[in-house]
This record gives structure tokens, sequence and C-alpha cells, in this order.
């Protein structure tokens, strides 16, 4: 029993461990935990997950599209965090920013004492310790670097375009290279967040040059120019970099969920590319005014759907039971057979992967905007806050395999019911939309490749690993 107990302590101390520390909002969370996945379940090394037990529990019941026995290899650990406020989102506050979840986002900038004392921990246990941490947990994970066997990356989340544009050009009065077409429709981003939130960001990126590099949720097929960019400006600051998405498991293996969603059952009996997915994420909160003009404008469109109609996240999303839409009269009896109303957590993966679906009507939240890509899928991108209007700029005028539901200069007016059939229609019913959909279900056949065994990607995060356990 004793050699058993010793032979366990020499592979545990010749282990490289690994360390994810997720900022706790949806997106972020659903990111980590699939790169923490792959990570554990790909190249069998021990991974972490650390966040407090609300976010924790969070990202396990909305894992999208993993195995239960992928999240079952993750050593989770709840870190005790303050009591935060969980209030309701506001349905008529003047900008979509989620700003219900601010005291949800403060409460984390209190975990670095207890984060440290576990990275002490693991750190006397293992050969390494690498962390993988949200770029707004900078502050939280510093104590890296007081380690002599710990070094930290920063997994970044939102698109490099995004990251090369608003961190390195804006900030450092360098011009944003795109040519002059292409510049005078970019978005103008006026300031959509309150001021507590930019003093939380800024707070957080004063430590971020504590990391040893960057690892983004994009490859060189998709975003290549920014990846250049940001590489040989990264190269000025030691910084290495790896291009690895897009992260997530499903895009490798045809897992369905062990319980079957009913808007699985029902899309398999539509047509092939005839169903419009529509839904705006986890932080995006509609009037009930805006309600009834999208309900309008996919009835008026005679277009079949899957609408996932549900209010934005609380900071803990077990706390009330959320807000329940009021659709028109006889709205759903109406549509039956068309189209269907779901008001609970969807399947996106499983959604967009359909042969059924035809287009997403999105936020272009970056998650959202990779996971569509990849499924080969033509986007109505109607942006709501923070970065979007720039995912939206990218899908609809970079990638070329979406159209815009409004312009983000117009985003404080009401869209119609008019104007919201008028987009559904050319996406899923006219030839523009046929083309979009050729070039979209093009573009995602070469993505998902370069995620297979010697693609671009996959060769990426190989290289990320080599390093890491050198």
């Amino acid at each position: 029993m004793d050699n058993m107990n010793n032979e366990m302590l020499i592979k545990q101390e010749n282990e490289v461990a690994i360390i994810m520390v997720p900022f706790p909002a949806q997106s972020h969370l659903n990111q980590q935990l699939q790169l923490a996945c792959i990570f554990s379940s790909s190249y069998d090394l021990p991974v972490h997950f650390i966040g407090s037990a609300t976010h924790n529990h969070q990202a396990r019941v909305r894992a999208n599209g993993l195995k239960p026995s992928d999240i079952a290899k993750i050593h989770f650990h709840d870190i005790p965090t303050p009591d935060f406020a969980s209030p309701a989102p506001d349905p008529n506050a003047f900008t979509k920013f989620p700003s219900q979840l601010l005291p949800s986002y403060n409460a984390c900038t209190l975990l670095r004492d207890p984060i440290s004392l576990l990275l002490r921990d693991i750190s006397s246990k293992s050969r390494r310790v690498v962390v993988v941490h949200d770029v707004l947990m900078s502050y939280n994970v510093q104590d890296v670097i007081s380690l002599h066997n710990a070094e930290s990356y920063i997994f970044n989340c939102v698109s490099v375009f995004c990251m090369y544009s608003s961190f390195i050009c804006v900030p450092n009065g360098m011009p944003i290279p795109l040519d002059e077409d292409l510049l005078k429709k970019l978005p103008k981003l006026g300031p959509d967040a309150p001021e507590e939130i930019k003093k939380l960001v800024d707070f957080q990126l004063q430590y971020r040059d504590i990391r040893a590099g960057d690892l983004y949720n994009s490859n060189k097929l998709l975003e290549g120019t920014s990846l250049d960019l940001m590489e040989k400006f990264a190269s000025t600051q030691n910084k290495k970099q790896w291009a690895i998405g897009p992260i997530f498991l499903a895009a490798k293996v045809d897992h369905v969920s062990d319980k079957r969603n009913k808007c699985l059952d029902w899309l398999d009996n539509q047509p092939p590319r005839s169903v419009l997915y529509v839904s705006f994420g986890s932080s995006t909160t509609f009037s009930d005014k805006e309600v009834m003009e999208l309900a309008m404008g996919l009835e008026r469109s005679k277009q079949k759907f899957v609408w996932v109609l549900r209010d934005g996240d609380r900071g803990n999303i077990f706390s009330e039971e959320a807000r329940r839409f009021e659709l028109p009269d006889g709205f759903e009896e109406r549509v039956e057979g068309v189209g269907l109303v779901v008001r609970e957590w969807a399947p996106q993966l499983e959604i967009l992967a359909h042969s059924s679906t035809g287009g997403f009507m999105s936020h272009c939240g970056w998650n959202s905007c990779i996971e569509c890509i990849t499924a080969g899928v033509p986007m109505a991108a109607w942006a709501m806050h923070s970065e979007q209007p720039l995912n939206a700029f990218f899908v609809t005028e970079i990638l070329k395999t979406g159209l815009l539901v409004r312009e983000w200069k117009n985003h404080e007016e009401l869209v119609t019911a008019s104007a919201i059939e008028e987009v559904v229609r050319k996406l899923m019913a006219s030839e523009e939309g046929d083309e979009l959909r050729k070039r979209a279900e093009e573009l995602g056949a070469a993505v998902r490749v370069s995620i297979e065994k010697g693609g671009a990607s996959q060769l990426e995060l190989d290289s990320f690993i080599d390093h890491i356990t050198r």
C-alpha cells in the first residue's frame, strides 16, 4: 500500500496541473469549461476549475454539448465568495448592457486570497502549475509570479479583431487596419457600459502583463490578418500566443445530450436548412414592446423558427424565477407547426449543428459567433452591447456570412416588426440568403477541418500543450 501511495505521489509531482480561473459571466464560463474539458479529456492533464459555488454550478448545468464523463474529470473548487446582490435585469433600461450583473462581477475581485492559497497548495504537489485565466481575473491570479514553478496565460473570450482594434489600436492611437470603405462602415462604439464596469476592467487590466502569453478562441482561417498583427505586437512584449479555436469538443464529436431536448425533436420534423434559430444569449433583456415586435415580425415572415425567449441572467441564476414574457394573443397557437417558442435554456450547439437549421438571429456575442461560424450557418446579426457591434461587423462585412438586423448607429431606436420580417425573409427565403448560406457552409466546413488532427487549430493546441509540459 505504501508503495502505491509513493507511486501516486511521484506521478502527481511529475504532472503539470492546469488551473482555470473564469470570469463569472455565462459566455466566459462556457468557453473556459469547454477548454478545461479539452485539456483534461484530449491531453489527460489534471485540470482545476475555480469559482464561486454558484458560478461553478452554473457552468456545469449549462454545459453546452459536453459529455458528463468529460465534465466529471474536472476538479471543481468552490471558493467562498461574499454574498452579492442578484437584482433582476431592467427591461426598460436605456442601454442593453447587463448592469444587474455588476454586484456579481465586483464580488469576484475579492477572491485573490483564497485563489492564492489554492495556487500554493497545488504548486507544492506539482512539477508545474499553469494558470489559464480570463483577462478580467488578472488581479485575482497575480500571486502566480511568487511561485517558482507557476506561469499564467490569458484565455481571451472575444474575437482577435475586437482585441486588436479595441485594446491595441485605439489606446495607442494606431489606425485600425481596414480599407477605407470598411472603415466608413465600422461601428462607432459609444459609452454603453456604466462607469463602474469601466473601473473594474481598468483595475483588472493593470495586472495582465504578468502573463506569459495569450490563447484565442479563433484561428488563422478566420482572423489571419488580426492574429498576425497581434503576434507582431505581442513579440515586442515577449508574450507568446496560440490561436486554438474553435475550442468546443462538440465540434469534434457528434455528441447528443443524454436528455433529448424538445426543440431537437421538433427540428427533426422540418425540411433541411428551413428553420431560423432566434436567441440573444444570456445577458440580453428585451422590453415587452420589443418582444411584441419580434413576435409579429417572425409570424409575418411566414418562415419556420425556434425562438429562445428568456430574460437576461441575474448574478445568481438560481436565486429567483425569471420573468415570463407575454406574447400577442393566440401567437403560439397561430404559429404551431411553423414556429416553436422555448422558454428555458436551449442546447445551442446542437440546434446550430442540426440539418434543419438554416439561419441564426443573434446578439453577436463571440461565443455565439464562433459556434455559428463553425456550424456553417449564416447570421441575422443584431448586436446589443459591449463588443457585439464589432462582432456583427466582422461577420457581415469581413466574413460576409450574415446580414445586419439594424445598423449600430440606430441602436437606441425600436426595431419594428416590418424590419424584422424583411431581414428574416431575406436571410431564409431569397437568393441573397441562399448565397450567404452557401458561403457560411463552405467556411464552416473549412473551420471544422482546422480542428481535426493535423489542422491549423489542432497544431496550435498541440504546440501550447508541448510548451506548458516542457
